[in-house]
């Protein structure tokens, strides 16, 4: 495992400082710009160690990766600062891994989404560093950079049915390379509960908070925090829930102030958008 992300980070390093002014043309052709390189790049621009013509070259490298079955975006990290996620529903474990394989000859990080245990098993057969979070349906490879040390998101989960839900933003927003707290089990029916982990929860920077039933959860936690909320409704319940209408119409009609919507079972969104406020906290 140590071998292999060695030499992920000495293909980086090579690519965004070890080029010599005659074999930029051809390095940059075929090359991406990640985040880090673009700094890299600017500086020595800045410096005068490179021309202008070959950092407009660097950046004016086709943002694409084409493997056939798909389009690899590859600058999503540059414009976004997290590369592109694979999203597994629909796609075969074979198509995942390429996805993977493309992303990680200039990432250190990926996440895959909404997978089965046999993307899991072919994944994790070709990335020894893969890891398979069951309950959140998600593989991560690689170990993020802590972005904010000081600073946490709260994952509020109303009950244990939300759980897989709650872990899918729990594990995105860890990937994303922010420390993660969670809090289970503190649902309306027994609103105690939820006083016990106030501390905790007030002390966030932002707030996840995941529920189905009637979606009550996320009212009552923004009338106690000064901080954002940001509501998941989950598809649990039963008929009247309309597979997770109801407490979305609900966390929609928040008299909470200060509460963010998603889309139902859409942990990952949550997790993305919470990554997102968490970085503007420590600017």
């Amino acid at each position: 495992m140590t071998s292999y992300w060695a030499g992920v980070h000495e293909k980086a390093d090579r690519a965004g400082m070890q080029f010599a002014h005659d074999r930029a043309p051809r390095l940059w052709h075929g090359w991406r710009v990640t985040t880090l390189e673009a700094t890299k790049l600017l500086d020595r621009f800045r410096a005068g160690n490179i021309g202008r013509d070959e950092v407009l070259r660097a950046f004016q490298a086709p943002p694409v990766a084409d493997i056939g079955f798909a389009q690899v975006d590859t600058h999503r990290a540059l414009r976004k600062g997290f590369p592109e996620v694979i999203f597994g529903a629909g796609k075969t474990p074979a198509q995942v891994v390429k996805i993977a394989e493309k992303l990680l000859e200039r990432e250190a990080c990926v996440l895959v989404t909404r997978v089965t245990d046999q993307h899991a098993k072919t994944v994790r057969r070709r990335f020894k560093a893969a890891v398979h979070h069951e309950m959140a349906g998600c593989i991560t490879i690689g170990s993020p950079k802590l972005k904010n040390p000081r600073g946490y998101i709260a994952v509020v989960c109303a009950g244990t049915s939300d759980l897989p839900v709650a872990e899918e933003a729990a594990v995105t927003a860890a990937i994303m390379g922010n420390r993660v707290e969670r809090v289970a089990d503190v649902g309306v029916a027994g609103v105690h509960r939820l006083f016990g982990k106030l501390d905790q929860i007030q002390a966030a920077n932002v707030i996840i908070v995941v529920a189905g039933m009637e979606g009550a959860l996320p009212s009552v936690v923004a009338g106690l925090v000064s901080k954002p909320v940001i509501a998941v409704p989950t598809s649990v319940g039963y008929g009247a829930s309309f597979g997770g209408l109801a407490p979305l119409l609900g966390m929609l009609n928040s008299c909470g102030s200060g509460v963010t919507v998603v889309n139902i079972d859409n942990g990952f969104g949550a997790g993305y958008a919470a990554s997102q406020i968490n970085t503007l906290a420590q600017e």
